[in-house]
């Protein structure tokens, strides 16, 4: 319905409920009088009036009663009558005058003021009693930020270390290995432990067999200013002569036994590295071992070494020395061969350069009684900051004939091996070295020694069957070569690594280095895949070698036989093994290895054959 006839209907149904018909009066329509409602005394009720019937909704009468409205201005006036209290609610004691000033027109605008209803109940929020308390501690007005307090680095979850940890396995070739480590456990001011070792096998000719077997205990303490470090081991190599020429064997050929024993042992006192200026350091170590073969040759070794070392600024001074003292004997000699070493130097060190000056006076004393003076000098500069530098040395000494060192490197040695120093009389070289990109760090070196008395190893088989023996180049010989080494540890998880020597033998009285090889490349490569498998490899690759074969001459007598030198080649040989080991959990892990995997039939020295393919493998155990 529209609203302002709505509105016209509620105007007269009012003015009819309220307003008797005999009390309206007409009015000026030019002016509306205002009259103020006054009490009257009370009359008789009037009459009610019947219900005024509902109003058509007609358009023309709403329109006739608005323009009236419009027109005039009606004074109505309720009265009652009677002094009933009653009548009040019927409002016969009031009277009332209403006043219509214009036409109200009430428009779409008005309706929506109030958008909604407004909220009736009484709800008093509810405050909770307040409390105080001071604090119990100064009010830092500091804007600053606060240094953190000290907190205890909590315990990491390999904190709980395994100290001991043992391996064994088998393998073909009658491969037998074992190997175990103890320790006492992590603690900076005393560490102890040891080890022992064994790997035997054996190959495919008669008495082709080999075992190595190491015992060791070892300990580390710090005392003040001072640490302290010893350890003993036991070393024993047993192994046949079963070389023989394949060529043309012998039925009657019986390998003898061999086997060396060596006890070592070495302690060393030495401060403490402090970061301070002008700081005076020194060590001191002694060291020695015990050595016998199956025979007769015996050798005993002490050596005491040391320096001092004091430090102003960029400038150091020091000395360094040796005393190496060793009597050597076999089933024909018994020798006293010993050397003094005294190194005093001086070094300078700055940010682009290094410079070591200083000489090593040696003095032989026993069997041997000569004197020395050789330079000990060396320069670095760098030629690109932080990545190359360049070196140069010159230096000499005297090399100490030993019988122990001499079988480490060809067991199938005889017997009343010849002994005589060798004299590293000027060893000059030149290089560059350096890291060329992050993980990749190289070295590379030319140099050139001239040495007197070289020793060499050859073959003896005319005088002890299918033993070797040690000779002299005597005369000034010149070793002229390139050393190269190249390492790169991509990440903690991959490293690969190698290096080549090449070597050019000018001898002065031998026509040939008998048994050194011209070239050599070693390589390996270490490769954790994940926290669980680790793969490692090796690589060696030797050149030929050339061996001396004496043979007797044709006009030779009985008496004075007379022997013709013959060279006999050995071929160059590359030798691959590898190793894989996986952690099953923190205790338990398996492992595999395998030697010369390219199966190539070498031999190191003449008639000797090294081990075909070998692979063992086995369990590992920590607790």
């Amino acid at each position: 319905m529209n609203s302002r006839y709505t509105y016209t209907l509620l105007t007269l149904i009012i003015a009819l409920y309220f307003v008797p018909a005999q009390a309206q009066t007409k009015k000026s329509t030019k002016k509306a009088t205002v009259k103020t409602a006054t009490k009257k005394p009370a009359a008789k009720p009037a009459p009610k009036k019947a219900a005024p019937k509902p109003v058509t909704k007609k358009a023309t009468d709403s329109k006739s009663l608005g323009d009236a409205a419009t027109k005039t201005a009606q004074d109505t006036t309720k009265k009652g009558g009677g002094n009933n209290p009653n009548n009040a609610a019927n409002g016969g004691s009031l009277s009332e005058e209403i006043v219509v000033t214009t036409a109200y027109k009430p428009v779409l605008a008005d309706a929506v003021k109030i958008r909604r209803n407004p909220d009736l109940e009484d709800k008093a929020p509810f405050k909770a009693p307040l409390t105080y308390a001071p604090l119990d501690k100064r009010q830092e007005q500091n804007s600053e930020i606060r240094q953190l307090d000290p907190m205890k680095r909590p315990a990491e979850q390999d904190s709980v270390l395994t100290n001991n940890y043992a391996k064994v396995g088998f393998g073909n070739l009658k491969t037998i290995y074992g190997e175990g480590y103890f320790a006492n456990g992590r603690d900076e001011a005393l560490q102890f432990g040891g080890f022992i070792k064994h790997l035997s096998q054996s190959g495919s000719l008669q008495k082709q067999t080999q075992s190595r077997d190491e015992v060791g205990v070892f300990g580390k303490s710090i005392i003040g200013d001072n640490n302290i470090s010893g350890r003993i081991n036991y070393n024993r190599l047993g192994t046949y002569f079963y070389g023989y020429n394949q060529d043309a064997p012998d039925n009657n050929f019986v390998p003898t036994k061999q086997h060396f024993n060596t006890i070592s042992g070495e302690v060393e006192l030495a401060k403490n590295y402090k970061d301070v200026e002008n700081d005076f350091t020194y060590a001191v170590k002694l060291k020695g071992y015990a050595f016998s073969n199956a025979y007769q040759a015996r050798e005993n070794n002490v050596v005491i070494s040391g320096f001092l070392n004091q430090t102003v600024k960029q400038f150091y001074a020091g000395l360094s020395g040796s005393l190496d003292l060793a009597s050597q004997k076999d089933s024909l000699y018994s020798l006293g061969n010993n050397i003094a070493r005294v190194n005093p130097y001086i070094k300078f060190q700055g940010d682009n350069y290094k410079i070591d000056a200083g000489v090593n006076i040696v003095k032989e004393f026993g069997d041997f009684g000569k004197f020395y003076i050789f330079p000990a000098a060396k320069l670095e500069v760098q030629v690109i900051p932080k990545y190359v530098r360049l070196f140069v040395e010159a230096k000499g000494d005297v090399n100490r004939s030993s019988l122990h060192d001499f079988a480490m490197i060809n067991p199938f040695l005889g017997q009343n091996i010849n002994i005589k120093n060798s004299v590293d009389q000027l060893d000059i070289g030149a290089g560059l070295k350096g890291t060329l990109a992050p993980g990749l760090s190289f070295k590379a070196s030319v140099y050139r020694n001239s040495i007197k008395n070289m020793p060499l190893m050859v073959s003896n088989f005319n005088a002890e069957g299918n033993k070797f023996t040690v000779i002299y180049d005597d005369g000034k010989a010149r070793v002229n070569g390139f050393n190269g080494e190249l390492d790169f540890k991509a990440t903690d998880d991959f490293n690969i690594f190698g290096r080549v020597e090449i070597k050019d033998y000018q001898m002065a009285k031998e026509s040939e280095p008998w048994n050194l090889p011209k070239f050599l490349l070693t390589a390996g490569t270490a490769i954790h895949i994940d926290s669980k498998l680790t793969v490692t490899g090796s690589l060696l690759i030797r050149g030929s070698t050339t061996d001396r074969l004496l043979v007797l001459a044709p006009t030779s007598t009985p008496g004075s036989p007379v022997y013709n030198q013959i060279k006999q080649p050995i071929k160059g040989f590359g030798d691959l093994s590898g190793s894989v080991e996986y952690r099953i959990n923190s205790r338990f892990s398996v492992f595999a290895q395998a030697n010369n995997i390219l199966s190539s039939s070498y031999q190191n020295w003449l008639y000797y054959p090294n081990y075909g393919f070998n692979i063992f493998g086995g369990v590992g155990y920590s607790f």
